[in-house]
């Protein structure tokens, strides 16, 4: 039996389980089995990798596409440069064990956003500084887009919420939400951007996949905004940690 996995914490809503077990019955892969893993520490990761001797991946959430890093023993050079963290390769020969790093939320937001961009978005407002904003500020830069950071408090490299003005709004094509901000259960709350300034030339993304129109969305959609939720970036990431972890190099 080969074991998959993911962790992270909480993760009673998670995505992966169920697309795996869909992918494992619909493609026809016997001996295949995919779990979560709620980690309340990642300081648990070893432990579990240890007593799970027939995991040989996993795939890694919030809170710790960052925390993961010092536990790797490799990090491809993508997901170095990036700083994050969200597929584990494991390696097993005897009693030794390897793993390696990787992001394949470079690969499932780039593909996702292809279809949306046009040659005049020049600046983009990346909600949040987690892990996930990372990968998302790495695609953007390569594709010649300024990218400014919001957050919460002020710290350095972003600014606040507070700090959004009529300027920035009217400079900026693209509005990425990686925040958790809306994501079921609590599909209440949004990010406290100025929406009365958003306009039909705004495209708005939010890397929430449910539910399917958070309340982020929904006010771009009212202001005419084309608008992207996290869905596929979330199967196109998948795939591409599957094809890791059954590469066999």
């Amino acid at each position: 039996m080969r074991k998959y996995g993911l962790i992270g914490y909480p993760l009673e809503h998670s995505f992966s389980k169920k697309y795996f077990a869909e992918k494992f019955k619909n493609e026809g892969i016997k001996n295949a089995f995919y779990e979560n893993y709620p980690l309340k520490n990642i300081t648990e990761l070893l432990k579990l990798i240890n007593e799970e001797k027939e995991l040989v991946g996993l795939n890694v959430t919030i809170p710790y596409k960052e925390e993961v890093i010092p536990f790797l023993d490799e990090i491809d050079s993508d997901a170095k440069e990036v700083g994050a963290v969200n597929v584990i390769k494991i390696l097993r020969s005897g009693d030794k064990i390897k793993l390696k790093g990787y992001n394949t939320d470079i690969y499932g937001f780039r593909e996702s956003l292809k279809p949306f961009i046009v040659k005049d978005i020049n600046q983009a407002l990346i909600l949040g500084t987690g892990g996930s904003s990372k990968a998302v500020a790495w695609v953007l830069e390569k594709l010649g887009v300024k990218v400014i950071f919001v957050s919460r408090s002020k710290k350095q490299g972003s600014i606040t919420y507070r700090d959004i003005t009529d300027n920035i709004i009217g400079a900026t094509q693209l509005i990425v939400n990686t925040t958790p901000l809306g994501m079921y259960p609590n599909m209440e709350n949004k990010p406290d951007i100025p929406y009365n300034l958003l306009s039909p030339s705004h495209i708005l993304y939010d890397l929430i996949y449910n539910p399917g129109q958070t309340l982020f969305l929904k006010e771009g959609i009212s202001r005419g905004c084309t608008v992207i939720n996290g869905l596929t970036m979330l199967k196109l990431q998948a795939e591409k940690s599957w094809e890791i972890w059954n590469n066999p190099d």
